[in-house]
């Protein structure tokens, strides 16, 4: 059995960033472990992720926004992102074992104490972190709720090597698709896309204006569009439009990573005379819970495709709950690929 600490270490904000956050803006802390209530549970973490969206949220204006499973952070305030844990001590009322293996939102930090209707039982031997912590879920429901994909679909996906990125560009694939199209910030990151993850082309974001490097990987235009960035990549996307074309939209990297300042404010400078002479539609959406129907019916393709060798589940893993910090500074800088991961 598994000795019941006493103390946890978490991840706190130290001071809200200034215009680039940097790792030094989050401190180490040690609070104590309470008495578990009545339906609570004691995990012990064994990985958590790591979202760009943390930026966003330790701004010194931030608010609380749909879609973003955390709230605000003051100096002071811990961490908190998707975890996966394991039970180590429990109440009667919780229902949930010694032992069992749970997906939670408390992770930053080595043990948490969560309420039991917080807590997903993972039923499985052998746990892919990737699979629960990523964000495939959230592209299979965006392509699947938001929008459905018709075969032969031409799609552009922009932040195609981000953790929704990554897996949205896969997911459309397996969906029918007949091309896919991204943008990314390198090269490198440029050809890893093509290579694993199936790309048929890749726009390298300030190689030239974006809507002429669009124009020309997407000739006949695209059908569908995954925006995580917002801005001039989705102006682009909605003049290469085709006739009906369907835009999902998950987010706004341009606002959350400005290099001025992290808001969530995005303004585009969109053709809006296309959008009914087209047809077309945009669509903001935002996944919900992982209890959702829709992450049990991703499980369930995500293993059928698998199975296939259909698809991989892109990541970047840290080890230990000090490098946090330093991983969240990459992320935000745009030097990591798929979702990202801090092992425990």
């Amino acid at each position: 059995m598994h000795p019941r600490p006493r103390v946890s270490r978490q991840v706190a904000l130290a001071a809200h960033p200034g215009n680039k956050l940097q790792s030094t803006d989050f401190t180490m802390t040690e609070v104590p472990l309470p008495p578990l209530a009545l339906g609570q549970v004691l995990l012990r973490n064994r990985w958590f992720r790591v979202s760009v969206s943390t930026r966003l949220m330790a701004s010194r204006d931030a608010k609380d926004i749909k879609g973003i499973p955390f709230p605000p952070l003051k100096p002071g305030d811990a961490l908190s992102d998707g975890a996966i844990g394991e039970v180590i001590a429990t109440t009667p009322e919780s229902q949930l074992q010694v032992g069992e293996i749970v997906l939670h939102p408390l992770g930053w930090r080595d043990y948490a104490i969560a309420d039991a209707h917080q807590c997903k039982v993972l039923q499985r031997e052998s746990i892919e972190p990737a699979a629960y912590l990523g964000h495939g879920w959230t592209a299979y429901a965006a392509l699947t709720r938001g929008i459905r994909i018709k075969r032969g679909d031409i799609v552009f996906v922009s932040s195609g090597a981000g953790a929704i990125g990554s897996m949205a560009a896969q997911i459309a694939r397996n969906l029918g698709a007949s091309r896919v199209i991204g943008s990314t910030g390198s090269t490198d990151k440029a050809d890893w896309m093509k290579r694993d993850l199936g790309y048929d082309a890749v726009i390298v974001r300030n190689d030239g204006p974006f809507i002429e490097q669009l124009a020309k990987a997407a000739p006949h235009g695209i059908d569908v569009c995954v925006d995580m960035v917002g801005g001039e990549q989705l102006s682009a996307a909605v003049s290469c439009a085709r006739e009906d074309a369907r835009f999902v939209i998950l987010g706004a990297l341009v606002a959350e990573l400005n290099a001025e300042r992290s808001t969530s404010v995005a303004p585009a400078d969109i053709d809006t005379f296309r959008l009914p002479i087209m047809g077309i539609t945009l669509r903001g959406y935002s996944a919900g819970e992982p209890s959702s129907d829709a992450f049990d019916e991703w499980i369930r393709r995500l293993d059928e495709w698998q199975q296939e060798g259909a698809i991989c589940l892109p990541s970047t893993t840290f080890n230990g709950l000090d490098k946090a910090p330093e991983a969240l500074q990459q992320a935000c800088e745009g030097r990591l690929k798929g979702v990202v991961l801090v092992e425990l």
